[in-house]
């Protein structure tokens, strides 16, 4: 057997280089993998490209990675949201890119990087300012945009229960981008609350096989983003 547990969210992205790009799952609150978030910033990385759907909220995992400067673009669909303060004062100062990309497509630039598939054509974006530099086809009498499907250096990603095989279940929407992500990384590290024995998931409701991937580690009681930023937390 492959055990692919890990002692702790430090070991597990211990060797996250500088300049890495890190995929990392959440849809807001939904299934953000803070404990592994804020082990990477403990870790001190820098320079990374991060590809989320938005940039966090408050000070507080993702958010809190960002103001503490060790993110130099992000690629997502949402930089500004409830609470979303610290992207939108780095992204005016010029500290930070940003590459803006509509969710759907989003979703399908990382799953087509996890399938293999260099790029695709889509309708989203075309005459509008995000068209600017692509190419575009006609199909059928309608335009379309080529867009390419990305992958990363590490994915960080939250699910429910796993097994040591690396095999993930999710609890409702913070299933979210997290299978997709999982495909798509070189690297895939998720939290899970719950690490049960090998044979003990039922492989009806694995939703991530194991073979995407690479590190599990336990955390029994995950922290809640939207419980951190009322009571005004900050990291570190």
């Amino acid at each position: 057997m492959i055990d692919k547990r890990y002692q702790s969210a430090a070991d597990a992205v211990a060797d996250v280089p500088d300049g890495a790009s890190v995929m990392i799952g959440g849809f807001g609150e939904a299934g953000s993998p803070i404990e592994l978030i804020h082990a990477l910033i403990d870790q001190g990385a820098r320079d990374l490209t991060v590809i989320s759907n938005n940039t966090g909220s408050g000070e507080v995992g993702l958010a809190a990675l960002l103001k503490a400067g060790r993110v130099s673009k992000v690629v997502c669909s949402f930089p500004r949201t409830a609470n979303s303060t610290v992207f939108p004062d780095l992204y005016r100062s010029g500290r930070i890119e940003l590459e803006l990309v509509p969710q759907g497509t989003l979703a399908e630039r990382i799953r087509a990087g996890g399938a293999g598939i260099p790029a695709f054509f889509t309708p989203a974006a075309v005459g509008t300012p995000l068209a600017e530099g692509k190419e575009s086809r006609e199909f059928d009498g309608k335009e379309y945009l080529m867009e390419r499907g990305l992958r990363a250096d590490f994915a960080l990603i939250k699910g429910r229960r796993a097994d040591p095989y690396g095999n993930v279940v999710y609890s409702k929407t913070a299933r979210n981008f997290g299978p997709i992500m999982a495909m798509a990384a070189r690297v895939a590290v998720v939290q899970v609350n719950e690490i049960v024995e090998a044979g003990m998931l039922d492989p009806e409701v694995v939703v991530t096989p194991g073979i995407f991937v690479s590190r599990v580690v336990g955390v029994a009681s995950p922290m809640h983003e939207s419980e951190l930023v009322a009571a005004g937390a900050t990291y570190p």
